[in-house]
């Protein structure tokens, strides 16, 4: 079906009614719009109607454009026949309000283990904690290695008894000392029967006892340890007709080349005693040593 794009009035420069027969054209959709705008076009060729008349036509044609145009559905007008010019843009929108939470995304995946990194700086040390409770007893260990020999394997001894033999002569001058010479326990030969004196070699706590039979006068005689008076003793005699006795001992601290030994202290008070059924002794013994502060033993 051809479609005249364009009508010539007799009026050759008159392009009203083309003008308009176009904007009806253009406005028809239907096949049946098409149909009655055509057979109008036809009269208005046919007839060769002027410009004036075609001014007079005009609003019967847009009556019946009206009448047979029904409109266009949600005033959609194909883009091909209305294309402006673009528009300003818009002004922006009001930003709205947040969307609900999306799903949790797939687990992914496990990653290929990373390369060993370096070693850190050592860490400052933490407060002491406190005491733990004590942990059960262990197990015994194995029994270690024989040590070497110490310095002085045998604790260090040191003793000695004498007394007096029924032969000595008495009486004895002031300031002899009593020389007890019958030996009964001398070891480490510390005593000496010849000139009644007992010499230190161990470094340590001695205790020294006399027990004297005293018979026929009085006994006074002194402990003396390097040439001092230690300790005195006495036993008067009343002329009776048995043997008294006398004793007495003493604790003494020495060192190695002390001496100790038994004095007489008064000439007339000799009453020293010895026989088959009585005696007078003289006994000393270490009772601990201090060996470790000795040069001797260093």
């Amino acid at each position: 079906m051809c479609i005249p794009t364009q009508m010539r009035s007799p009026d050759s420069d008159s392009l009203v009614g083309r003008n308009c027969f176009h904007w009806i054209l253009l406005n028809t959709h239907t096949h049946r719009h098409q149909r009655q705008l055509l057979k109008f076009h036809c009269i208005i060729r046919d007839t060769e109607m002027t410009s004036l008349r075609l001014l007079l036509l005009f609003p019967f044609l847009f009556v019946l454009h009206v009448h047979f145009c029904s409109p266009l559905d949600d005033n959609k007008i194909p883009p091909s026949l209305c294309m402006g010019h673009p528009g300003i843009p818009g002004s922006p929108g009001i930003h709205g309000s947040p969307g609900q939470p999306g799903r949790d995304g797939r687990d992914g995946r496990d990653a290929a283990p990373a390369e060993k990194g370096e070693k850190g700086n050592r860490g400052e040390p933490g407060e002491t904690g406190l005491r733990g409770l004590t942990g059960d007893r262990g197990d015994s260990g194995m029994k270690g290695e024989r040590g070497q020999p110490g310095e002085c394997a045998v604790a260090p001894k040191s003793a000695f008894t004498a007394k007096l033999s029924e032969s000595r002569t008495l009486p004895l001058a002031v300031g002899d000392a009593v020389r007890f010479d019958k030996i009964m326990l001398n070891e480490q030969s510390d005593y000496n029967a010849e000139t009644g004196r007992f010499t230190c070699k161990v470094p340590g706590v001695y205790y020294f006892a006399v027990h004297a039979t005293v018979y026929r006068a009085s006994l006074q005689f002194d402990l003396m340890k390097n040439g001092h008076t230690v300790a005195s003793y006495f036993q008067f005699y009343g002329n009776w007709s048995k043997p008294a006795s006398l004793s007495g001992g003493s604790l003494l601290h020495l060192v190695p080349g002390d001496q100790v030994w038994i004095q007489m202290a008064l000439g007339e008070y000799n009453g020293f005693y010895s026989s088959a059924k009585t005696d007078s002794t003289f006994t000393g013994f270490l009772v601990y040593s201090d060996w470790k502060n000795s040069a001797v033993f260093a």
